[in-house]
């Protein structure tokens, strides 16, 4: 499928750079059938169903960004999937100057011996010592703001909690599941009030999920791993939910990929532990999931195909030229939508 069938032009001044205060103040444009609904997060309780589920990933974000030396020569390295208990495969910056066997020294007395580069210019790095390797991360990384953010401003302290849901448990992640960072303990509540369920299940985000497509040809594109578990009790409350007329209702699309790969053909959520690469693309079939809470994504990405295969490429180009018009802010510390087909 051609790629730039999902492009769109997007002002700088929409993307966010900060987010929303209180957390669920944010806008939140709703896709329900044919009916487009500007609305704000809070109000979430009145625009689902008693009965309905809310899925939520609870990984927590690992501060994954780190800035080193070999030798003379300045490396930035990303981490991106955790391989082994010290070994992590990274997005490596100056990596013509990295070698496989060159320790680098990412300072605080955090090293790192490079190896296994592959064809995308990663590496495996290995770290070095006998400290855990979160540990070495809280003392010398930063945390990892996607580069629409990081490349208008500095990664600074307010960060470490604004890039973190209130779910967020399981550490592993190395980019936020955004649509989670609406939420507050307040809205939790009302929505409990309204007899609206939620689950946890966990997926440790990575950094290829969020970055355009370089392909011109969605065949041609390339998903990168992530890791992902739901265990047997959720899986068996979620179908329970189904069986009784309630939506499940992803939050955030690293929830809906991990819901799609745990179910069959038979449209059944088996419990899950492993890795996914899950593509999902128009023309796809949804088993697990009936609507799916998300922010506005990047032109030309794996996410902005997905929310299309849910509610169709004409929709939601028009939905987002919408969301433009109307002055919403996009991407990771932006607003929320709400896609019910």
């Amino acid at each position: 499928m051609r790629v730039d069938l999902f492009d769109f032009a997007l002002p700088e001044d929409h993307i966010a750079l900060r987010p929303a205060d209180p957390r669920d103040s944010a806008r939140m444009l709703v896709l329900e059938g044919d009916a487009t609904t500007d609305r704000v997060v809070s109000e979430l309780p009145d625009c689902v169903r008693p009965g309905d589920v809310l899925v939520f990933n609870d990984t927590r974000v690992i501060p994954a960004q780190l800035e080193g030396k070999r030798g003379d020569a300045k490396i930035g390295a990303t981490l991106h999937k955790r391989e082994a208990l010290r070994q992590w495969r990274a997005f490596v910056r100056n990596a013509k100057r990295l070698k496989n066997g060159d320790r680098i020294d990412f300072g605080e007395g955090v090293t790192a011996i490079a190896s296994d580069r592959g064809e995308d210019g990663s590496f495996l790095l290995s770290f070095e010592g006998g400290e855990p390797v979160e540990t070495l991360l809280e003392r010398a990384g930063r945390m990892p703001l996607p580069p629409y953010i990081a490349g208008k401003r500095p990664t600074d302290a307010r960060d470490r909690e604004d890039y973190q849901t209130m779910f967020a448990e399981k550490e592993g992640a190395v980019a936020a599941p955004t649509a989670a960072l609406h939420f507050t303990p307040a809205l939790m509540e009302r929505l409990e009030a309204a007899g609206i369920g939620h689950e946890t299940l966990t997926l440790h985000v990575g950094a290829g999920t969020f970055l355009p497509m370089k392909a011109e040809d969605s065949d041609d594109h390339v998903m990168h791993a992530e890791w992902g578990r739901i265990d047997d009790a959720t899986a068996a409350r979620l179908n329970a939910v189904r069986a009784g007329g309630g939506r499940v209702i992803a939050v955030g699309t690293t929830s809906l990929r991990l819901l799609e790969s745990a179910t069959g053909e038979e449209d059944v959520i088996r419990p899950f532990e492993g890795d996914t690469a899950i593509f999902i693309t128009p023309g796809y079939r949804f088993r697990a999931i009936d609507g799916l809470m998300t922010n506005f994504h990047l032109p030309r990405s794996t996410l902005f195909m997905l929310v299309s295969a849910l509610m169709g490429r004409e929709r939601m180009l028009a939905a987002y030229d919408h969301a433009i018009a109307g002055g919403y802010r996009f991407y990771s510390y932006g607003d929320a939508s709400l896609l019910l087909p």
